[in-house]
């Protein structure tokens, strides 16, 4: 009888997170399957344009975009993870207000940055971004519930601290740092 009240508590606790999350990566399926086979990838086009007027539209739509399947397959898993991380040890709220955070200065930053004549886009910066989120709370928090789940979270994703550095291979680190700055600020500011 225990245990099933256990096991109700916890589906419970991320019935919400998960269907938000889920949804989420729903919709950036449906939206790479139409870009896919509608418009041929032209969709790719309204990611972030540095430097130009009309490529700050693209700060908006770049996390919603991938350059094809394997770019969204590679996206899916952290943003799943790390998003539900962030609903169940904060809340619904300060997901979105991070979220929010993350793409306005990972989108700008890269903006500024970038290369000229480039495009980026993806929902890494994202990723980066709740990396970013979830080790400076613990920070602020200091709490063993925040410092035990920044651990886990260092455990699990620590080898994407490589990616805010150059690479080259079309991948933008300047969306991979500026998102995980977004992070650090959306912790700093839900954190005060």
């Amino acid at each position: 009888m225990q245990e099933e009240k256990t096991s109700n508590n916890l589906w419970l606790q991320l019935k919400r997170p998960l269907t938000i999350i889920g949804s989420f990566i729903v919709l950036l399926w449906i939206i790479e399957i139409i870009d896919q086979l509608l418009f041929r990838q032209s969709l790719d086009n309204f990611g972030v344009h540095p430097r130009s007027l009309i490529g700050l539209w693209g700060i908006l739509w770049a996390p919603f975009l991938h350059r094809g399947f394997q770019h969204l397959i590679a996206n899916t898993g952290p943003i799943l993870v790390l998003g539900t991380i962030i609903m169940i040890s904060r809340s619904v709220r300060d997901f979105f207000i991070t979220s929010l955070i993350v793409i306005l200065v990972g989108g700008f930053g890269t903006w500024l940055i970038g290369p000229a004549d480039s495009v980026h886009l993806g929902a890494s910066g994202l990723i980066f971004g709740y990396f970013g989120f979830l080790l400076i709370s613990a920070y602020f928090v200091r709490s063993c519930r925040s410092v035990a789940i920044a651990l886990v979270v260092l455990l699990l994703y620590s080898g994407i601290i490589w990616g805010v550095l150059p690479q080259g291979n079309g991948i933008s680190w300047q969306t991979h740092l500026f998102g995980f700055v977004g992070g650090w600020i959306a912790a700093y500011a839900l954190n005060q």
